[in-house]
């Protein structure tokens, strides 16, 4: 795998240098001072590319192109802003970049209640309560709908635990889901987030499916003349939010949008994380049939409680089985080198380390401090050489194996 981290740009407190340091040579980034629907022109991009470059690292896959929100609702001027996409995407190609990270999360990209829950060693790691993201809906951001769409059980759990906060922990919990994240590209105050939501609330779970795959469509042509893999992250926690549904959380979801865009171009960002907050996701099923369009990798493991709350875990402990889905990666890559394709290596970056040791006293990104990622990159680094001793050369990974037998 092509051990990648994520850099948010100059301002980000974990340097180029750092990562270098890392050993993770490409680099997953963006260039989020550009608004939402205009244009990534060559010059910036290879402006940002040359900072990348200088540092003795490879910008490998880019990490988001934002949708606009037009275009997820098919409102206004989303068909100039799929067309500023494709624009984008040729322009991208033209500077040797052909990996795009995307999602089609309504409104928020991914959601924490908590940036920085205590653990006990001493770390803090993202998380996620449900007793506090109701809260927050029903007696912070007041959402109309809010009270028909929860039980009566559900409204007096979150109340009781809204009574409980002070006007700090208020503000801290809104800033934590609505603010936006250092490198997102937008945040909200209550009042535009509530309407925001409210712009949703006439679609359903079907309309936003057919929105993707319209969106998709528009855009396979150029993708296959430019050789740019649209790679589309689950959401993020996978399921809905607010009263809006989302399309990317199950192996259901997976298998609508691709029957209906079956391009290879058209490919996945299988983050073991967002997937693995469900239950009822199988991951190593899910991988399994649809490896050959896994163009990223997001390796970090969830610790649920099955109750809807979750928290980062270490990315060799919590829910997720990461020695499975190590080794399927691995043995896909084999199996499309063995079958000549160029681009059979897969970038793959550690996600959502936990702030830690000398990073604690830093003002890093949540999520994206420099200790937590590179314990987790050594981490899998570790087992990824581990395992590839152990795969025969001529094991071939598909949709026919059955998961036992490849365990």
């Amino acid at each position: 795998m092509k051990e990648s981290f994520r850099w948010y740009g100059p301002k980000d407190a974990v340097s180029l240098a750092d990562i270098r340091q890392a050993g993770a040579l490409n680099i997953v980034s963006a260039l989020h001072h550009v608004p939402n629907g205009e244009v990534w022109e060559i010059n910036q991009i290879k402006t940002h590319q040359a900072l990348i470059q200088e540092a003795g690292l490879s910008w490998g896959v880019v990490e988001s192109v934002p949708i606009h929100e037009d275009i997820k609702q098919r409102v206004g001027d989303y068909e100039k802003y799929i067309e500023n996409y494709k624009k984008t995407l040729e322009n991208l190609s033209a500077c040797g970049i052909h990996t795009v990270c995307y999602n089609f999360m309504p409104v928020l990209d991914w959601t924490r209640t908590h940036l920085y829950k205590p653990l006990e060693d001493g770390s803090t790691a993202l998380s996620f309560e449900i007793d506090a993201m109701r809260a927050f809906d029903l007696f912070i951001l007041k959402r109309p709908q809010a009270f028909e769409e929860y039980s009566s059980e559900a409204i007096a759990t979150a109340k009781t635990y809204f009574d409980t906060l002070t006007t700090e922990e208020i503000k801290k919990l809104t800033d934590s889901i609505i603010a936006g994240l250092p490198g997102a590209e937008e945040g909200y105050t209550l009042t535009q987030f509530n309407e925001r939501i409210q712009a949703y609330k006439h679609l359903s779970k079907n309309d936003l499916h057919q929105h993707l795959i319209l969106f998709m469509q528009a855009l396979v042509p150029t993708l296959e003349s430019t050789g740019v893999h649209m790679c589309i992250h689950p959401d993020d926690p996978p399921h809905p939010l607010f009263g809006i549904p989302r399309v990317v959380s199950t192996a259901e979801d997976l298998d609508i949008y691709y029957n209906a865009v079956p391009s290879r171009n058209n490919g996945l960002t299988f983050c073991t994380g967002s997937f693995g907050v469900r239950a009822d996701n199988e991951l190593l099923a899910m991988f399994t049939r649809h490896a050959s369009r896994i163009h990223f990798l997001h390796f970090r493991s969830t610790q649920r409680d099955g109750k809807g709350n979750f928290y980062e875990a270490n990315h060799l402990e919590g829910d997720v089985d990461m020695y499975a889905m190590v080794k399927a990666a691995l043995t896909e890559e084999q199996r499309r080198k063995e079958e000549g394709i160029a681009d059979w290596e897969i970038p793959m970056r550690p996600d959502h380390g936990h702030q830690m040791l000398d990073d604690l006293n830093k003002n890093t990104n949540p999520g994206y401090s420099a200790i937590g990622r590179l314990k987790g990159l050594a981490e899998i680094r570790g087992l990824s050489f581990g395992i590839s001793k152990m795969i025969p050369k001529n094991q071939r990974f598909n949709e026919q194996n059955s998961i036992d037998g490849f365990l």
